[in-house]
């Protein structure tokens, strides 16, 4: 693994000759995680809603101009279709690895929680790893049955436990880690494996609005007593994706610093 907040450390680069698409790669664990792919020798495949963000990640990463960026509104179908034909078009082949690390979280009450915002982390949270996956899944098996691929999809350990005010958040969050068993049975003995990520608190843009009183109820509860870096999952994320996670299908591992554990 690479030093503490270092992801551009040449290490074993187990991804070489891989083509990886991120989305929600310009900013926080979706950026340590095209930054660590590219670091393993992957060809990294830039995709979030903004484009900027997502073109600022590009400039972080180890291998310059082999790396490409894509506009994706994870949510949309089309805005999908359209950013995969792109990566393939520009990559002169398909993506064989994905990481859906795309998300919001709107927070309010049950009582409190609108339709607009309900609909709003359903839609990026989990339909759109449906969206993305479907057509990542498609292009790939079309190509043949031997196209060995990897999905790891990023939920959050708030999928698991609830959290007060985060009812739209949780709920997405917990249909993720379903659906990623649903699609590691489908598509284990089609030669893709599907895995996902439960993050905890996370030093992320995402996190940044969690206020002081919050932060000292929820320390005491982390066993390592801090929150984890972006980086840190983007390492478990990297071996997910890798032929050293070979007989890992539908595991949901847990990246907390002993949060609920």
């Amino acid at each position: 693994m690479a030093a503490s907040g270092d992801t551009t450390t040449i290490s074993s680069c187990t991804l070489i000759g891989r083509i990886a698409l991120v989305t929600g790669g310009g900013s926080g664990i979706g950026r340590a995680c095209c930054q660590v792919l590219a670091r393993e020798g992957a060809r990294v495949v830039v995709t979030d809603i903004n484009l900027q963000a997502a073109k600022h990640t590009l400039t972080l990463l180890p291998g310059g101009q082999q790396h490409v960026v894509v506009a994706m509104d994870v949510s949309d179908r089309r805005s999908v279709e359209d950013a995969m034909k792109s990566a393939q078009d520009r990559c002169g082949a398909l993506p064989s690895l994905l990481v859906n690390c795309a998300g919001v979280a709107i927070a309010a009450p049950l009582l409190e929680t609108d339709d607009d915002s309900w609909e709003k982390n359903i839609g990026v949270n989990l339909t759109g790893i449906f969206l993305v996956t479907q057509a990542f899944a498609t292009s790939l098996l079309e190509t043949g049955r031997d196209s060995k691929g990897a999905v790891v999809n990023i939920a959050s350990i708030m999928g698991k436990t609830g959290c007060t005010t985060m009812s739209a958040y949780t709920a997405s969050k917990g249909g993720v880690i379903s659906l990623t068993k649903t699609c590691a049975a489908e598509f284990a003995r089609r030669a893709i494996r599907v895995n996902c990520v439960l993050p905890g608190l996370i030093d992320t843009p995402m996190s940044a609005g969690i206020s002081e009183e919050e932060l000292k109820n929820i320390m005491p509860l982390i066993p390592l007593s801090r929150s984890g870096r972006p980086e840190e999952v983007a390492e478990v994320v990297a071996f997910l994706l890798s032929e050293r996670s070979s007989y890992m299908v539908g595991a949901c591992v847990e990246v907390t610093g002993g949060y609920a554990m």
